[in-house]
């Protein structure tokens, strides 16, 4: 009787709770990443160790292609932090991608029995080629088994249980000044702007690392992680006690605020109160309701709202002439729905994020133009200074940056 062969994705599960893979580890406790420590085989640091995966282990080879097949279950693992290049500590970070982790029933979990010669086949050799030359390193400054490992990056996943994170100190000066934009020691500059009936009410600039808390005057649960934002009370800018009636409950359903972070290249929302939240990416001046949101922000869990990999994209073609300037302003209706096909300004509470280094960059774009001319542009992130760029220079990094986040243009929908 032939014996069954193991589902991957479980299999590899296992492999990370038992600490079967030297040097490979989880790195948060809810067991949704995993650090694999990435060396090259000819860096001159390379000691005996580092290879002690590939060694003394008689199923060597149905391991490597168990583990290559498990990494490639594009349905189910991706690739979420990639230090592979970091002289000092090279690893990447994978992680499963799905709803309910754990139940891979409706998965293709099974090793790869196929023959060779399809997309993934390709994409395997690749992998392969890769572990025959890299060593899996053990963990620094610790015993190589360790089942669970310290995270390099914050996984910001944004609960009323959560702990404040904590900021990543591992990450050198980029050689791209553009990188900056995703350090995470780096706080991004936002400008907040309320509306109440389509009156601005309340607008303030805030850099500060971590969440953020759209709240409403009545502070919810001051435990709750990241820094308030406390939006007026209607009284104090409206005269219809209608309209202020209506204003102060949605503020009051905010309870512990919307929430707003940057984790990587994307940024994130989830709301903490009983207010409905809809978002969309529009225009700086007013936002676009000729159609719906972009969806929904959630409550149970994090939601990403903006991704830099498009916009810089998007940006790159903007320089290049064929293309319209992209959007970056984040546009939230509290506690009504999208204001689709109707004024925006009816709505009770409207509010506008602009994060204000992607408003630099879009500047700098225009400036620039075709020209070789130098312009000066202030990223508006922590510990920056202001770049002189010509436009060649710029469009260059523009596009490293683009590599460096990994994004692909090309098979977008």
């Amino acid at each position: 009787m032939a014996t069954s062969k193991p589902r991957i994705l479980p299999w590899l599960v296992s492999q990370l709770d038992h600490g079967q893979l030297e040097g490979v580890a989880w790195v948060n406790e809810s067991r949704t990443r995993f650090r694999i420590p990435w060396k090259h085989g000819l860096r001159q640091d390379a000691q005996q160790e580092d290879f002690g995966i590939f060694q003394d282990k008689p199923d060597l080879p149905t391991w490597k292609r168990n583990f290559r097949s498990a990494l490639n279950r594009k349905e189910g693992v991706r690739l979420a932090v990639d230090q592979s290049k970091d002289p000092h500590d090279p690893h990447k970070i994978y992680e499963f991608v799905t709803p309910g982790f754990g139940d891979f029933s409706q998965w293709d979990t099974s090793p790869e029995t196929s023959g060779r010669g399809s997309t993934s086949d390709i994409q395997e050799d690749i992998l392969d080629e890769l572990l025959g030359n890299m060593a899996l390193a053990p963990l620094p400054d610790g015993p190589s088994g360790l089942t669970v490992a310290p995270e390099p990056c914050p996984q910001l996943l944004l609960s009323p249980r959560s702990d404040n994170p904590v900021p990543c100190s591992n990450l050198g000066a980029p050689e791209n000044p553009l990188r900056q934009l995703l350090v995470p020691e780096e706080a991004w500059e936002f400008e907040v702007t309320a509306f109440y009936r389509g009156r601005q009410v309340f607008q303030q600039t805030i850099s500060r690392p971590g969440v953020l808390r759209l709240v409403g005057p009545e502070v919810g649960d001051k435990t709750l992680p990241g820094w308030p934002i406390t939006l007026p009370d209607p009284g104090v800018s409206l005269t219809d006690r209608g309209v202020m009636g209506y204003v102060r409950r949605v503020l009051h359903c905010l309870g512990g605020g919307l929430a707003l972070w940057r984790a990587g290249q994307q940024l994130w929302a989830q709301r903490l109160g009983h207010s409905h939240t809809y978002w969309a990416v529009g225009e700086e001046l007013l936002p676009d309701s000729g159609h719906g949101p972009d969806g929904e922000v959630p409550k149970d869990k994090e939601g990403s709202v903006f991704d830099l990999g498009p916009f810089v994209a998007d940006l790159i073609t903007f320089i290049e002439g064929s293309g319209r300037s992209p959007r970056y302003t984040l546009w939230f209706c509290v506690g009504e729905s999208w204001p689709q096909d109707q004024p925006w300004i009816k709505r009770l509470v409207m509010v506008k994020v602009v994060p204000t280094c992607l408003r630099a960059l879009l500047d700098m774009a225009r400036l620039g133009g075709a020209s070789s001319l130098e312009n000066t542009v202030d990223l508006h992130i922590s510990n920056s200074q202001p770049l002189s760029l010509t436009s060649d220079q710029y469009k260059a990094y523009l596009q490293d940056l683009v590599e460096d986040m990994d994004f692909q243009v090309t098979g977008e929908a």
